[in-house]
């Protein structure tokens, strides 16, 4: 193994921090109480659990009674376009729209209330993974009832414009959800401001742990449970607090939100420079999304001839942990439906390569994360049968070739 270790997939998961880490240690051991309990203990826990809300509630411009914590991201997805779903649909709205290319949390969603008898509109993401807001009127129907659009795409980093998005749903009265657990901590949220009416988000992208989050409800937006079985959350989501995961998520957005600019303008020094060097140092290669409307660490770059798994393995091997846009499933490859979403042949997508950087990272790092992807890039490629094909013209592969750079 390589002694030089980065990680750069922090847009997967990140560790827990040591403030975070701090704030929560008293109510993993001495104050350990059940917030439901009228105890001093259980008060104690209690206090804690409402604090941390009106913590993340003043972060994000919204009231302390609009948060409510859940299990993460995911099933704060589920929860606002399922029971919503159900509501309105109860009243003849059957209609979603959402994008192409969102987290599977909501994409499983909207096909499972597909198979229930509700209509889903995909939109078209085009070639840099953005959606406008005249997309999202022009889909919206006298029986839609909710759009759900993500802030920034968890692959491509693309932004999407979500005021304008919420402020066109508002004008043909259509709630607007977002899943912004990529965009937390990276972009600046104001609820009040942007039109939100439902938010996700997930603690473990932003240093809390793994199995927390919440989702932010509109005062007014009824909602109906997800779980049933106990009063919590205003009797909306039964099951007893994790209470020292929800104390670190408080502690974590804060910490994450404190100053985004700088933090945005240091990460995307490095992003560029990891960038272009690669773009300079390999041919026959694309970055994905868009070069200036992404979240400040995201870097997604596909290399033909060059298989996903294979790139990671050898990253590995030289001390660097990312992700790839590709998955293997059930023993076969499939390629990532973000980059398909933008209109990649099967042959691009499958080798793609998401770096997710955050700090403490250096530009040393980035240069190293340069000079070893170059380095990889170029062993596969030497390797690879494939590769000599598209190098010799074979027949078929010229269409792959307008997708990427020229061959170096």
């Amino acid at each position: 193994m390589a002694e030089r270790f980065i990680y750069a997939d922090n847009s997967a998961t990140t560790n827990i921090s040591e403030s975070v880490l701090q704030e929560m240690m008293p109510y993993l051991t001495s104050s350990y109480g059940n917030p439901s309990s009228i105890y001093r203990l259980g008060r104690e826990a209690g206090a804690a659990v409402e604090n941390a809300r009106e913590r993340i509630a003043a972060v994000f411009g919204a009231k302390p009674k609009e948060i409510y914590f859940t299990a993460g991201g995911s099933e704060a997805d589920n929860w606002a376009i399922s029971s919503t779903a159900h509501r309105l649909g109860e009243k003849g709205k059957k209609h979603i729209v959402t994008t192409a290319f969102e987290h599977h949390a909501v994409l499983h969603t909207c096909k499972e209330l597909e198979r229930q008898g509700f209509e889903v509109t995909y939109l078209p993401v085009g070639e840099e993974g953005r959606v406008t807001p005249q997309q999202v009127s022009d889909a919206i129907r006298e029986d839609t009832a909710l759009v759900t659009i993500m802030f920034a795409n968890n692959e491509i980093g693309t932004i999407m414009p979500i005021g304008d998005i919420a402020r066109v749903c508002h004008e043909k009265k259509v709630l607007f959800h977002t899943d912004a657990v990529q965009a937390v901590g990276n972009v600046p949220i104001n609820v009040d401001e942007l039109g939100i009416d439902m938010m996700s988000m997930s603690g473990h992208k932003i240093h809390a742990q793994k199995g927390i989050g919440f989702l932010y409800v509109r005062t007014g937006v009824a909602l109906p449970n997800l779980i049933f079985g106990g009063a919590q959350e205003r009797n909306r989501r039964a099951g007893t607090e994790n209470v020292p995961a929800i104390v670190g998520l408080a502690r974590a957005v804060e910490d994450a939100c404190a100053d985004i600019p700088a933090k945005q303008q240091r990460i995307m020094k490095i992003r560029d420079r990891i960038i272009d060097g690669i773009l300079d140092g390999v041919g026959a290669v694309r970055l994905n999304g868009s070069r200036t409307d992404r979240l400040a660490g995201n870097i997604n770059m596909s290399f033909l001839g060059v298989e996903g798994e294979s790139l990671l393995l050898m990253l590995d091997l030289n001390g660097i942990c990312a992700s790839s846009g590709s998955a293997c499933t059930s023993g076969s490859l499939d390629p990532s439906h973000v980059l398909l979403s933008l209109g990649l042949p099967h042959e691009v997508a499958h080798g793609s390569l998401r770096l997710s950087i955050a700090d403490p990272i250096t530009e040393e790092d980035g240069d190293y994360i340069v000079e070893t992807v170059i380095k990889v890039v170029d062993r596969i490629r030497s390797m690879s049968p494939l590769w000599e094909d598209i190098k010799n013209g074979k027949p078929g592969t010229e269409n792959w070739l307008k997708y990427v750079s020229p061959i170096k």
